[in-house]
């Protein structure tokens, strides 16, 4: 029983923290609106939908369920589920004012994909011999986090395949930052030469064998990076494991705007739930402190 009020209250906690967030963006969208429910709730039910892992359906029932909750959203009434799937069409353009973080002391950049089949790609080519399935659908992702906190800055996605290093310059652009972190698929001397003429800022980046080393070498030997600092590269893949694991690594819309949309959310359900957290390992700490003062 504990456990479960515990939950309770986390849902409590990250339904306000949603609904503060959620005034990044317009509270209706026309004034026409019937004004019944407001943008904000909706947004924070969408992305309380994703934190569950639940479809638009079953949002619509956990709210019938569960009064409290429905009073921490302030609604008069519980929506049908058509009414979240109409306002996940028009969001599309204005859900990335959520994400805007934009400074941090190091950056990680790095790449994944979301499926967007519920069939798992092995049982799509290895398993099934029919050659029609043998189909790879994903949505790609980049992302730029902030290492320290492992908050998610700025992301892009893309419906195709495409190199990672066309979206390098896009994720940095707008941030403020010392030092950048990615792998050898961002080892470009162009994407150097942004960072540190135009960013002022450090590239953290492998040479690859084929990357023209010759040109820049000290002496007889390569230019070496810090290890340690290069280390805080495998955060951002931590940060992908995390949202996979915990909201799910299959895109169930079926069109390329709702789908961005689905991710994007994914993205402030982390963000939320890891302010949450960090929040709440500082009051344990001040706790502690007033403890041992006392």
């Amino acid at each position: 029983m504990p456990q479960k009020k515990q939950e309770y209250e986390d849902y409590l906690k990250f339904v306000s923290e949603g609904l503060e967030l959620a005034k990044k963006i317009p509270r209706y969208f026309s004034k026409f609106s019937n004004k019944i429910y407001c943008n904000h709730q909706k947004l924070t039910i969408y992305i309380l939908m994703q934190k569950l892992k639940l479809t638009t359906r079953g949002i619509v029932s956990f709210l019938k369920s569960n009064t409290v909750i429905c009073l921490e959203f302030g609604l008069l009434r519980i929506p049908v589920h058509t009414t979240i799937v109409r306002f996940v069409a028009k969001i599309k353009k204005i859900i990335g004012l959520i994400i805007d973080i934009r400074q941090a002391e190091t950056i990680a950049v790095d790449s994944t994909g979301f499926e967007l089949e519920t069939k798992s790609y092995y049982y799509r080519t290895a398993w099934n011999t029919d050659v029609k399935q043998k189909t790879k659908r994903y949505m790609k992702l980049s992302i730029a986090i902030d290492t320290d906190k492992q908050l998610i800055m700025k992301y892009r996605t893309r419906r195709k395949l495409r190199h990672d290093n066309q979206d390098f310059k896009y994720l940095l652009k707008d941030l403020q930052f010392k030092q950048v972190v990615a792998d050898k698929g961002y080892d470009d001397k162009k994407l150097r030469s942004f960072v540190v003429n135009k960013l002022k800022s450090i590239p953290i980046i492998p040479y690859r064998k084929t990357s023209g080393i010759r040109s820049i070498k000290v002496g007889r030997r390569k230019p070496k990076i810090d290890e340690a600092k290069y280390h805080q590269r495998s955060k951002v893949e931590t940060v992908f494991s995390v949202i996979k694991r915990r909201y799910g690594s299959v895109l169930r819309n079926k069109t390329y705007a709702t789908q961005q949309v689905e991710v994007i959310s994914k993205l402030i359900v982390y963000n939320l739930d890891r302010k949450l957290n960090y929040l709440l390992l500082i009051f344990r700490g001040l706790h502690q402190s007033l403890i041992s003062l006392n």
